[in-house]
């Protein structure tokens, strides 16, 4: 049975649509389970009925037209009931419903089990049988398990399907693809699609400019894999049998086959380019091979993907490193990497859409330091599909609209205009103290890093200074760490520029979604692994030669303080501490003037909230990190898309844990700073108010924004509010008050598009 199921969603993955995967289910259930009737119907959310959309046993005309209201007959049973319905005789069920358009006869043995996706179920897989029979456990088995994978199957290649059919008729609506909010914002533009080159999967098709270019090139590329794969060979042929050999062999076949490198140079003479049109051509290999019944025939499928990834390296070392971007580029991609990120030029920038991740993802991140729309964990993206289409992302609600009509252009374009308008309106609020109504004042700092461009001159009295310098940035976007004098560069700039408001650097921060190039960390779980200060303390020569930069960048203007992450045990700080006092000293030695700044530590694991106390007796201040102290006190991977639902900065059990590290700190006479995602988000600041935090720190994008609510809400209503909140047990609830909360004082535009 494993090898059917296997067989079967291999089958379905590979569907060009909807349609098509759906009838290979009914086909395949049939034949395997030995009934006479096999069907799907599909929920339509817009007329609350499920639709019989594919049928093998029933007239294939009823096909679309049979309807069956939700909570109605079996199908409705199963699908209210969310699990497997089994009956030996379906017609004596009260809940039977007799169909006639389906030409049924008097089917007695029924099968029914839901088909769900993220709680919501999307159909039910249906097999029915003429004589009386009661399923076998084996068999519901076997339909609960085809029907649990091919839900995202499913999901996947209606997404596909729509989008197939719009990019070919023209006078399709557009397509709207659901995701999550990243960063806030509409963006309009056209899809630039960024990928690895070793993942054939996401390779976009691109109209060839040169389609006879494209062809010589595809055909010096395949030469080159040619002579590689005899090179192997000769150099081998000492050391392997001749079995193993001849996959070689096989290979160099292959090459010379006319159903590869033809049917490639065919797809590049119907226009498009090399590289996508030999994504297709090795995806309709693959697929042949991986429904072979022969295990060894099956395997061969992944020496199919290598080779296609041969030519495909042949190929791109041959086009130039950077390619032209679009006035208004949406980047688009499976993971978008800060080097992808940087390599457009900002003021072409327009938004960033990907299929995995959050808002609290770094690319995420980077989108709101830019103020930049994301729309991030849009799983049914069809990547390859998008190059050059024009595209909408609604940041705020987590949307895409792929190709949109004139209307909903016009549409957010007028929104857009309105989002410029509130822009425009907040930067009157520049010059204006960040101090509540009831004359709380609350120091606002921004996070950066990203090379320091995104801080304007016209920004810089904005701020108090900057909360969060991610040192890693530049280690990010370089292919080697930077020196001592090259770090001393960066940092000196940062710290001149705001000189004499106080510049937090915090220490370098990499591992778990921030992976450098050249220092690889492989890891079964990244986040919960060899990260942020544990990196630094394993490699002093690495924090080292970065303390002796910082110390040196702030000689003269003393407005230091330095951050550090990731931070678990009051250990890890008493080594930091060693490893500080060891860089003064040698720069005090070459007779530098330097002075111990302050040091902080961020809060960002469960057990620093336990020992804030202790931890105050060595350092000068705290720093919040919400986005990994939310993910490890839900347990929810912030990167998941089936979990980033989970994935709640107002939930409970954090609140109450930020009020406990602010409780603990101000007994110590220590300042509190929350530099996650929350301090930039509008409706957050109202709870953090309410919790008594010092002050925020956010990227230049929210400042505004967050300095609107500061100005708007007394204190001392915020504690009160947050008295109301203590009640709650929801974290959407939670979310949902605080949003009324706003709208109700006139601030709705903060968390919505619009007036």
């Amino acid at each position: 049975m494993l090898d059917i199921l296997r067989r079967i969603i291999q089958e379905v993955n590979a569907a060009p649509d909807l349609q098509k995967a759906l009838d290979i289910i009914v086909q395949r259930v049939r034949v395997n389970v030995g009934v006479d009737v096999a069907s799907v119907y599909l929920l339509d959310d817009e007329h609350n009925q499920y639709v019989l959309m594919a049928t093998e046993g029933f007239r294939k005309d009823a096909i679309g037209k049979v309807r069956i209201d939700k909570g109605k007959g079996l199908i409705g049973m199963v699908a209210d009931r969310e699990e497997p319905v089994n009956l030996d005789d379906a017609p004596s069920h009260p809940q039977y419903l007799f169909i006639v358009e389906t030409g049924e006869q008097p089917y007695h043995g029924f099968l029914g089990v839901p088909i769900i996706q993220y709680r919501k179920v999307l159909g039910v897989l249906v097999v029915r049988q003429r004589e009386y029979r009661k399923f076998g456990e084996e068999e519901e088995a076997f339909l609960v398990t085809l029907a649990a994978q091919l839900a995202g199957a499913i999901t996947h290649a209606g997404a596909s399907g729509e989008i197939s059919r719009l990019l070919e008729d023209r006078d399709e609506v557009s397509v709207t693809l659901r995701g999550l909010p990243g960063a806030p914002g509409l963006a309009i533009g056209q899809a630039m699609v960024v990928y690895p080159p070793q993942n054939l999967d996401v390779i976009p098709d691109r109209k060839a400019a040169d389609i006879e270019a494209e062809v010589e090139c595809f055909y010096e590329a395949v030469a080159a894999v040619r002579d590689d794969l005899r090179d192997y060979s000769n150099r081998l042929s000492g050391s392997l049998p001749a079995e193993d050999l001849a996959l070689f062999d096989a290979l160099l076949l292959m090459l010379d086959s006319d159903s590869l490198v033809g049917k490639t140079v065919e797809r590049i003479r119907e226009g498009n380019w090399a590289p996508g049109a030999l994504r297709q051509t090795i995806a309709d290999h693959v697929q042949v091979f991986e429904t072979m019944e022969d295990a060894y025939l099956r395997e061969r499928a992944s020496d199919i993907r290598d080779l296609g990834r041969r030519i495909v390296t042949h190929i791109q070392s041959d086009r130039p490193a950077h390619r032209p971007v679009y006035s208004s580029t949406v980047l688009v991609g499976k993971e978008i990497s800060a080097g992808q990120l940087a390599e457009v030029p900002t003021e072409h920038l327009a938004g960033i859409v990907s299929t995995s991740g959050s808002s609290s993802s770094h690319v995420a991140i980077l989108a709101q330091a830019l103020g930049i729309p994301a729309v991030m964990g849009v799983e049914d993206l069809p990547v390859a599909r998008l190059e050059g289409q024009t595209l909408i992302a609604d940041g705020y609600r987590g949307e895409v609209f792929v190709r949109p009509s004139e209307l909903l252009l016009d549409e957010f374009l007028r929104l857009q205009a309105e989002e410029t308008e509130l822009t425009r309106g907040l930067k009157e609020m520049a010059d204006q103290p960040s101090v509540t109504p009831d004359g709380v004042h609350v120091p606002l700092y921004l996070n950066t890093g990203l090379v320091f461009s995104d801080i304007e001159l016209s920004m810089h009295s904005e701020s108090d200074g900057v909360g969060l310098y991610r040192t890693e940035i530049p280690f990010l976007i370089r292919e080697q760490f930077p020196g001592e004098e090259e770090q001393l560069r960066i940092y000196r700039k940062a710290l001149e520029a705001f000189a004499p408001r106080p510049v937090t650097l915090r220490t370098l921060d990499v591992g778990g979604d921030k992976v450098l190039s050249y220092f690889p960390v492989k890891e079964d779980n990244p986040f919960l692994g060899w990260r942020g200060i544990r990196i630094s303390l394993d490699h002093p020569e690495i924090f080292l030669t970065q303390l002796r930069a910082m110390l040196r960048a702030s000689v003269g203007l003393d407005n230091l303080t330095i951050l550090l992450p990731m931070v678990s045990t009051v250990t890890e700080i008493d080594i930091a501490m060693t490893f500080i006092s060891q860089a003064m000293g040698e720069l005090i030695e070459e007779g530098m003037e330097v002075h111990r700044p302050p040091i902080g530590v961020m809060i960002e694991v469960p057990s620093a909230v336990y020992q804030v106390a202790a931890m105050a007796q060595r350092v000068d201040f705290f720093s919040i990190g919400t986005n990994d102290l939310t993910q490890y006190l839900l347990a929810v991977d912030r990167n998941n898309t089936r979990v980033a639902g989970l994935y709640q900065t107002l939930h409970p059990a954090v609140l109450r844990a930020i009020r406990q590290v602010v409780d603990a700190a101000h007994q110590l006479g220590k300042p509190v700073s929350v530099c996650g995602e929350m301090a930039g988000d509008p409706t957050a600041v109202l709870a953090l108010l309410g919790l008594g935090v010092d002050s925020l720190s956010m990227s230049v994008s929210s400042l505004p924004r967050v300095k609107w609510v500061i100005r708007s809400f007394a204190r001392a209503e915020a504690r009160d509010l947050l008295d109301q909140v203590w009640a709650m047990e929801d974290p959407r609830a939670i979310r949902t008050f605080y949003n009324s909360v706003l709208v109700q004082g006139g601030l709705g535009r903060l968390v919505r598009p619009g007036n």
